[in-house]
């Protein structure tokens, strides 16, 4: 039973944002496919125990799904009005696995569109289609889960009244829409590479669907942005098994054993951004590929060109008034020898709103400190850090250089 328990377990973390995506197509309604699918999977822990897992789980999921979906129709006093939504038959559904993989694309393009804001379509995506919770979604976004989820609550109410259309747009409207479609998939891949919180480093899951939606986006539209998002994500994807240990800690990048870095994924990363730089103008997705690229081909950390990064970041920050960037840059420049120079351009950032709320600010700030003998403001810094925080190995991480730093002092 138990062995039964991991399997739909797995399962559910594997399908189960695919069986929504397909569901929210064959039912219509972003509440009524989440509540078909979390039935399908109350039915699978029920009788997959007896009756063994089907040979096809996500078909069944979804055809059960969807059943729980018109039954709940059938009830409603509004089945008349959605009536038209629904496919008469089980023959008409269309359970192929090439079609449900394009659901998850579809999805994509609805949560993106562009009659929502920038932050609903960012929202609606990680929450809809990574089956983040509104936590996870708001501490990725640095909001208040409050406002976060009235923000996914009128972002549905509006696809729902304005019928926008459960479809990939056409090939003149694509590149108006791909930005923003970017911007999503790069930032489900972000919360699966550095989860926002939990006791894993990494949720492959995640980085493994935002991989399959880039390439997928590379097909339907090849664009050297899209280029440099894969490469982006497969440079960095290489380094998985060598960003947490055995004991669960974190291992920051300088510390990292490069044997584990996967090179297969590495050369694909290459490749990639090779295509991107062959097209114009160059982006901020293949700027940030190649930095990753440096990290990438360095034999070690003492290797690493950090006088090249830092003119990369130089780069991306005329292009885009980012805090974030404008912090990774802070970093490179007291990596590239001038620590004192990164500190101060971390204080000039200390003011703004976003840094406030944001762990890894506190966390360069308090390294930097470190390295520079301030041991008293670094602690401040680490303790800052600490409380806002809410991944495990980077809990166990800040507290043991804090530590550190109070034994020594």
């Amino acid at each position: 039973m138990d062995k039964e328990r991991y399997r739909l377990d797995t399962l559910y973390r594997e399908h189960s944002r695919r069986v929504q995506a397909t569901l929210i197509r064959l039912l219509g309604d972003f509440e009524l496919a989440e509540e078909a699918m979390q039935d399908a999977f109350v039915a699978a822990v029920q009788q997959w125990p007896l009756n063994g897992i089907p040979d096809n789980p996500q078909a069944w999921l979804i055809r059960t799904g969807y059943h729980c979906g018109v039954n709940q129709i059938r009830q409603l006093s509004t089945a008349r009005r959605r009536a038209h939504l629904l496919l008469p038959t089980d023959d008409a559904l269309d359970l192929e696995p090439a079609t449900i993989q394009d659901d998850a694309l579809r999805l994509l393009f609805t949560c993106c569109h562009p009659s929502l804001s920038m932050e609903a379509r960012i929202a609606l995506t990680l929450r809809e289609m990574c089956g983040l919770t509104t936590e996870q979604v708001a501490s990725a976004l640095l909001m208040k889960p409050s406002t976060l989820a009235q923000r996914i609550v009128r972002a549905k109410r509006k696809i729902r009244d304005a019928r926008i259309p459960y479809a990939v747009p056409d090939q003149e409207a694509l590149p108006e829409r791909l930005p923003d479609v970017l911007q999503v998939i790069y930032l489900v891949f972000n919360e699966g590479y550095s989860r926002s919180m939990g006791s894993h480093v990494v949720d492959v899951s995640l980085t493994k669907e935002a991989i399959r939606l880039g390439e997928a986006l590379a097909a339907l539209l090849p664009k050297g942005e899209v280029f440099g998002l894969m490469a982006l994500m497969r440079l960095n994807d290489a380094r998985r098994d060598a960003r947490q240990d055995s004991a669960g800690d974190l291992v920051t990048l300088d510390e990292q054993d490069r044997d584990l870095w996967h090179q297969e994924d590495i050369r694909s990363g290459i490749k990639w951004l090779e295509q991107a730089l062959a097209l114009t103008p160059t982006g901020y997705y293949t700027l940030q590929a190649s930095i990753a690229a440096e990290h990438s081909q360095a034999s070690s950390a003492e290797q690493t060109d950090w006088g090249r990064i830092v003119r990369l970041y130089d780069a991306l920050c005329r292009r885009n008034d980012s805090p974030i960037l404008a912090l990774n840059r802070a970093v490179a420049i007291a990596m590239n020898g001038d620590p004192t120079t990164g500190l101060q351009l971390l204080d000039d950032l200390a003011h703004h709103p976003q840094m406030a709320r944001y762990h890894l600010f506190y966390a360069a700030q308090a390294d930097l400190l470190r390295r520079l003998g301030k041991q008293d403001d670094a602690c401040s810094a680490y303790q800052q850090a600490l409380l806002l925080t809410t991944l495990d190995p980077e809990k166990r991480f800040l507290l043991k250089r804090l530590n550190d730093l109070e034994q020594s002092a």
